[in-house]
C-alpha cells in the first residue's frame, strides 16, 4: 500500500468533522476525537476547517497524535496561524514524551475560488470604468491572484521550516505540514483548463486534482518545477491588488464564510442521501420495471451478469473508452459530473435568472437546434409559464412561416433572445441570430440591441466572437466534454429554465439522486441507468430495434427529447435502434416484433387510456418497460437516468454513442445548393416524377426506376403505392414535413402515421425539418437501412429575408431539404419527396386522400 510505501508520508483518507462544528473549539476537539478513534488506522486525517475556532482545536488534535487536514485556507495570514498551531501542537506531543514522527498534516489552501471571486470584482470594476489606463491594471488581474498568493505561500512555507525551533523537531522525526492545492479546476474556460496544476508544482505539496484535470493533464500538462517561478511577479500582483482598492482580507474572510456554508450544506446533503438510503434501498431502480418474452428475459439477464463480473459501470464513470468503440469516448463523457457542477454555481443561476426577470422581460426566445435546446423545451412546456419569469418561445426552423408565427408572439421591446449553439457554426441558429438582431435593432435601436441577447456556446466558438462583437448582455459557456445531445443539465439547458423562472436547484437535485443510483457504486441489476440501457441493447439486438415511446400527456414534450437522445446516439454503423416519439397508441394486432415499448407514467397525472392499451400490450407478449415519474420536476432524473443508459445501450451495441457521422453530410450538401443560389439566384428542382390532385412527387433516378418500374400507371396514387409497397417486415416509415410547426398540421401528419401504422403494421415517426437533421437524421442516414422516407415540402406564401445574403429563409430551407433527399438516396435509402404547393392545409388533405387510395 502506498501509506507504507511511503513511509508513512502517503495514502491518506480524509474524515470531515461536522462542518456544523466550524465554529466550535470544543465541539470539533470532541467529534475529531471520536472520529480517530472510531476509524482506528493510522492512515486516517480528521478535516478540520481553519475558522478562528478550528485553530486552537488543530493544534491540541496535533498535541494528541490525531493527524489533521486543516482546510478552507485561502489567506496568508490564515495560513501562518495554521502553521504555528501544527509546530506547536508538535512541540507539546514531544513535551509529554509522545513521538512527534507518527503525527502527519496537510493545510489544505484553496486556489481556483480565490479566481472566481476577484475576477467577478474585477470584471465589475473594468466595466464602470472610463480610464483606459485602470482597465488595462484591472484586465491584468485576472486569473493572477490566486497562483500569485499561493507562490507567496509556499515561499512563508519554506522560511517556517527552517532555523532551530523547527530543526529540533526534526531532529525528534517530525515531518512537515506539506500544503495541499485544493480547488483546482479551472472554474473560467477562458483559462488553460489545467492552469490550477501546471503553474503550482513544487516539492512537498500535494494537489487535490478532480478527474477530469487529472485527465486533461494527463494528456497536455507541461510538469515543471513552477511553483518557484516569479515570486517577485507574484508580489507585484498582490500590490496592485491592493493598489485598485481589493482587500485581499475582505474576500478571503468572506470566502472563509461562504466555504463554511457550502461545507454545511453538502453535508447535510451526505447525510440525507445516505439515511434514504438506509430507508429505501434502490428507490429510484423500484420506480423502474420491465416484463420481457422469456428469451429477451434470459439474455438481459445474462449481459447484466457480465457487466456486474467485468465492473463495467465502474469502468464507465472511469470513463475507459474501450468500453465503447476505444475512440474518444473517454473525452465525451463531461456529464457525469454536471449535477455537481452545475449546484456548485447555483447562486450564478440564480442570479442569471434574477438580473433578467428584474429588467422587465416578458418573453424569452430560445434559437438554436438539436439536443442544447429541446431539453428545456420539454420543460417549458411541461411546467408551464412561471409567473414573474419571461414566457419561453423556441425556434428551431427556417421555416418562414414558422418564424412570422413565433415573432408574432413576441413583444421584441421586452424579449430576451437566447442564442445557443455548442460549435458556434451551426447555419440555422446564426441566420436566426442575424435575422432577430436586425428586427431589435429596428424596435429598441442599435446601441441597446446587443443587450437583448445572450449566448451559449463553447469557450472560443464562432458565437461567442459575433455575441461579443455584437456586444451581447453575457455569454454562458457548455461544459467540457459534453455533446448537445447530453447538455440538458449543462448550462445549454438549466441557464434557459433559470431564465424562464424553473426552480432550477429542484431540478438539479432530482437529477442528482438519479446519478446517484446510477454511481459506480450500485450493483449493475440495481442501477436505473444500466438496467434501462441493457434492456435496450439487447433487444436491439434481437431485432426489436424501435423503441416505442409511450408519454404522459402532461409530460408529453419530453418524449421528444428522449427520441433525438436515442435515435441520434445509437442509430448508425449500419444497425443500432431507433426511438419512435408521439406514435398514437394502438391495439396489441398493429404491432409488429420490432419493438420495446417504454412508458414513461406520470404518477401525479396518469391517463386511464393509455393504463389500458400498455397493460393489454404487456398481456400480448409485447417487450415493456415502466417508468414511474413522480412529478414533473422529476424530468430532471429522466435527463440523467436517459443518458447514462444511452451510453451503457451503446457499449452492449458497440457503438459510439457520442458521435454524429453521418450528420454532416446533409449540412454540405444544403450548403453546396445555397450557395448556388447565391451564385445564380435559382435552384432548380428538376422535373416531377409524378404530378396530379395538388401534389408533384420527386425522385432520384435510381428511386424513379424502382418506383417506375413497380407503378400501375402514372398517378401520383400508383407512385405512392408502390413507394408504401417497399415496406418489409422490420421496416419504419418516415415523414419528413418541413412546413410550419403548427397544431393544425401535426394533427394532419398524426393521421398519416396512424393511417400506415395500421395498414402496414410498421413502426412510424414524424420529424420536423431541419429539426430532425440534427437528432434522427443521424440514424436515417447512418443505422439500419429499414426506413421508407415521404420529404414533405410546400411553397411559401410570404417568406423572409436572411439579413446579408441573396438566398432567404425559404430558399434555406428547401435547400436543406434537398440536401438530405440527396444524401438519403445516396446512402441507397428508399426516399420520396412530396411537394404539395402553397396552401399547406389543402395539400396534406390531398396527400392523406392519396396515401389512402395507395393503401387500399
Amino acid at each position: 500500500p502506498i501509506h507504507e510505501s511511503s513511509g508513512r508520508r502517503d495514502g491518506y483518507v480524509s474524515l470531515e468533522v461536522s462542518p456544523d462544528l466550524a465554529n466550535d473549539t470544543s465541539g470539533t476537539l470532541d467529534e475529531a476525537r471520536r472520529l480517530w478513534a472510531a476509524v482506528s488506522r493510522s492512515n486516517v486525517m480528521i478535516k478540520v476547517p481553519a475558522t478562528p475556532a478550528g485553530i486552537p482545536a488543530i493544534k491540541t488534535l496535533i498535541s494528541e497524535g490525531i493527524n489533521v487536514n486543516v482546510t478552507l485556507l485561502f489567506a496568508l495570514e490564515a495560513y501562518e496561524a495554521v502553521a504555528e498551531a501544527y509546530i506547536s501542537g508538535l512541540e507539546a506531543l514531544a513535551a509529554k514524551g509522545g513521538d512527534p514522527s507518527k503525527v502527519e498534516s496537510v493545510a489544505s489552501f484553496f486556489i481556483s475560488r480565490i479566481d472566481s471571486a476577484i475576477d467577478a470584482m474585477v470584471d465589475a470594476r473594468i466595466k464602470a470604468s472610463d480610464d483606459a489606463m485602470e482597465q488595462a491594471l484591472l484586465k491584468g488581474l485576472m486569473g493572477r491572484v490566486a497562483i500569485a498568493n499561493a507562490r507567496i505561500t509556499y515561499q512563508r512555507y519554506k522560511d517556517l521550516y527552517l532555523g532551530e525551533r523547527w530543526a529540533k523537531l526534526a531532529g525528534r522525526g517530525a515531518r512537515t505540514q506539506r500544503l495541499l492545492w485544493a480547488s483546482t479546476s479551472s472554474k473560467n474556460p477562458n483559462y488553460r483548463d489545467v492552469i490550477y496544476v501546471e503553474e503550482l508544482i513544487g516539492a512537498d505539496t500535494v494537489n487535490t486534482i478532480p478527474p477530469a484535470t487529472y485527465d486533461a493533464f494527463r494528456d497536455h500538462g507541461n510538469v515543471r518545477p513552477s511553483l518557484e517561478e516569479d515570486i517577485e511577479d507574484a508580489h507585484d500582483t498582490m500590490d496592485t491588488l491592493a493598489k485598485v482598492g481589493i482587500s485581499m482580507k475582505q474576500v478571503t474572510d468572506q470566502l472563509l464564510v461562504d466555504g463554511c456554508k457550502i461545507f454545511v450544506d453538502a453535508f447535510a446533503k451526505l447525510l440525507g442521501a445516505v439515511g434514504k438510503q438506509l430507508r429505501t434501498p434502490s428507490e429510484a431502480n423500484k420506480r423502474q420495471t420491465w416484463k420481457l418474452p422469456a428469451d429477451l428475459t434470459t439474455e438481459v439477464r445474462g449481459t447484466l451478469k457480465a457487466w456486474a463480473d467485468g465492473g463495467r459501470v465502474q469502468r464507465l464513470w472511469a470513463r475507459d473508452a474501450a468500453l465503447w468503440t476505444g475512440a474518444d469516448e473517454g473525452r465525451r463523457l463531461g456529464w457525469l459530473g454536471t449535477t455537481d457542477d452545475q449546484l456548485a454555481l447555483i447562486d450564478h443561476l440564480k442570479h442569471a435568472a434574477e438580473s433578467t426577470r428584474s429588467a422587465g422581460f416578458t418573453h424569452a426566445l430560445l434559437i438554436g437546434m438539436g439536443g442544447t435546446v429541446l431539453g428545456v423545451d420539454a420543460l417549458a412546456r411541461t411546467l408551464g409559464k412561471v409567473a414573474g419569469f419571461p414566457e419561453l418561445h423556441l425556434l428551431d426552423s427556417t421555416d418562414p412561416a414558422q418564424i412570422q408565427a413565433v415573432e408574432r408572439k413576441l413583444d421584441l421591446a421586452r424579449t430576451l433572445v437566447i442564442v445557443s449553439s455548442k460549435s458556434g457554426s451551426t447555419l440555422e441558429p446564426n441566420v436566426l441570430r442575424e435575422y432577430f438582431f436586425e428586427k431589435m435593432k429596428a424596435a429598441v435601436g442599435a446601441a441597446e440591441a446587443g443587450r437583448r441577447f445572450v449566448a451559449i456556446t463553447d469557450a472560443g466558438s464562432k458565437m461567442q466572437y459575433a455575441a461579443e462583437a455584437q456586444r451581447f448582455r453575457r455569454v454562458f459557456f457548455g461544459g467540457a466534454g459534453i455533446g448537445g445531445r447530453y447538455s440538458a443539465l449543462s448550462d445549454f439547458g438549466v441557464v434557459p429554465a433559470a431564465i424562464v423562472g424553473i426552480d432550477v436547484a429542484r431540478l438539479l437535485g432530482q437529477a442528482e439522486e438519479m446519478a446517484h443510483a446510477c454511481s459506480a457504486s450500485v450493483p449493475a441489476d440495481e442501477n436505473p441507468g444500466a438496467v434501462l440501457g441493457i434492456v435496450m441493447g439487447v433487444a436491439a439486438r434481437k431485432g426489436r430495434d424501435k423503441v416505442t415511446l409511450v408519454v404522459s400527456p402532461a409530460i408529453r414534450a419530453a418524449g421528444v427529447w428522449v427520441e433525438q437522445l436515442l435515435t441520434a446516439s445509437l442509430g448508425k454503423g449500419g444497425g443500432g435502434l431507433l426511438a419512435i416519439d408521439g406514435e398514437p397508441v394502438g391495439p396489441p394486432a398493429v404491432y409488429g416484433n420490432d419493438r420495446l415499448f417504454v412508458y414513461l407514467r406520470l404518477e401525479s397525472a396518469p391517463d386511464a387510456t393509455q393504463d389500458a392499451a400498455v397493460a393489454a400490450l404487456e398481456a400480448a407478449g409485447q417487450p415493456v418497460v415502466r417508468i414511474a415519474i413522480a412529478e414533473p420536476y422529476a424530468l430532471g432524473a429522466e435527463f440523467f437516468r436517459w443518458q447514462f443508459a444511452t451510453a451503457v445501450a451503446g457499449s452492449v451495441l458497440g457503438v459510439n454513442p457520442f458521435d454524429q457521422p453521418d450528420i454532416e453530410g446533409s449540412k454540405v450538401a444544403a450548403r453546396k445548393l445555397t450557395s448556388e443560389f447565391e451564385r445564380s439566384g435559382v435552384m432548380g428542382a428538376g422535373p416531377a416524377l409524378r404530378e396530379g390532385d395538388g401534389l408533384a412527387l420527386f425522385a432520384d433516378q435510381r428511386n424513379a426506376r424502382e418506383l417506375d418500374a413497380a407503378a400501375r400507371d402514372k398517378t401520383v396514387v400508383a407512385a405512392l403505392k408502390a413507394h408504401f409497397g417497399r415496406v418489409k417486415p422490420g421496416d419504419y416509415v418516415a415523414f419528413l414535413p418541413y412546413l410550419e410547426m403548427s397544431s393544425t398540421n401535426e394533427a394532419e401528419l398524426q393521421g398519416l402515421r396512424a393511417l400506415v401504422r395500421d395498414r402496414l403494421k410498421t413502426a412510424t415517426s414524424v420529424g420536423f425539418g431541419p429539426r430532425y437533421l440534427h437528432s434522427s437524421g443521424q440514424a436515417y442516414k447512418g443505422g439500419a437501412n429499414s426506413g421508407i422516407f415521404l420529404v414533405i415540402t410546400a411553397d411559401d406564401p410570404a417568406d423572409l429575408p436572411v439579413p446579408g445574403h441573396k438566398y432567404t429563409f425559404g430558399v434555406v430551407k428547401a435547400a436543406q431539404a434537398r440536401g438530405d433527399v440527396h444524401v438519403l438516396a445516396d446512402r441507397g435509402r428508399r426516399v420520396l419527396r412530396v411537394h404539395l404547393g402553397k396552401d399547406v392545409k389543402a395539400g396534406l388533405a390531398a396527400l392523406h386522400k392519396a396515401i389512402q387510395q395507395a393503401l387500399g
